[in-house]
C-alpha cells in the first residue's frame, strides 16, 4: 500500500504507549537498539525530552506510529551547549515516504531555535539520508558522525540592516 508524506501528522511521544512498545520491537529484531535505550531512559526518568529546546517526536498516520525521532542536549559534549538528533526509526511499513525527513526537519528546525550546532551519531547506511539533508560528516569523533551548523542569528540580523 502506498503512503503519502501529507497524511503524517508529528505529535509529542510518549514511549510508554503500546504502539511505541511495538515499534521498539521491531527496531531490536532488525539490531537497532536505539529505541529500546529510549524507552529505559524515560521509565527510569534519565531522559524525558523536558530541558530546554528538547523534544521527542512522533509521525503518525491514523492512529498507526510510523516513526520517532529526538532532540536533547548533547550529553557528549561537555564545554558549550550544542544539540543532538536522538533515537530516529521509522518503521519498515513506512520507509521511503517521506517520515524520515519529516522528523528530521521537524528536529532541525527546533534546534535551529536552541542551538548553534546539531550533532548526530547514525548507522553508515543512513549518511546518504542525513547528508542529503545538509549534514557534514564528521570524521575522528567516537560519539558523532555528522553535524549541522546554524548560522548565527545576530549575524542574519546585521545582514538583514546592510
Amino acid at each position: 500500500m502506498l503512503r503519502r508524506p501529507g497524511r503524517y501528522a508529528l505529535r509529542r511521544l510518549d514511549p510508554e504507549g503500546v504502539e511505541f512498545q511495538a515499534l521498539a520491537e521491531e527496531s531490536r529484531l532488525e539490531g537497532y537498539w536505539m529505541l529500546v535505550r529510549l524507552a529505559d531512559g524515560w521509565r527510569d526518568g534519565r531522559n524525558r525530552f523536558r530541558r530546554r529546546g528538547e523534544v521527542m517526536l512522533a509521525a503518525w498516520q491514523d492512529e498507526v506510529l510510523a516513526g520517532v525521532g529526538g532532540l536533547n542536549v548533547d550529553p557528549y559534549v561537555q564545554e558549550r551547549r550544542e544539540g543532538r538528533v536522538r533515537h530516529v526509526y521509522v518503521s519498515a511499513a513506512h520507509r521511503r515516504q517521506g517520515v524520515g525527513r519529516l522528523l528530521v526537519e521537524a528536529i532541525v528546525a527546533r534546534a535551529r531555535l536552541n542551538f548553534p550546532v546539531l550533532n548526530l551519531r547514525a548507522p553508515e547506511e543512513a549518511f546518504a539520508f542525513y547528508e542529503a539533508l545538509g549534514f557534514k560528516r564528521v570524521e575522528g569523533e567516537e560519539f558523532m558522525t555528522h553535524r549541522k551548523r546554524f548560522r548565527a542569528r545576530r549575524a542574519k540580523a546585521k545582514a538583514a540592516k546592510r
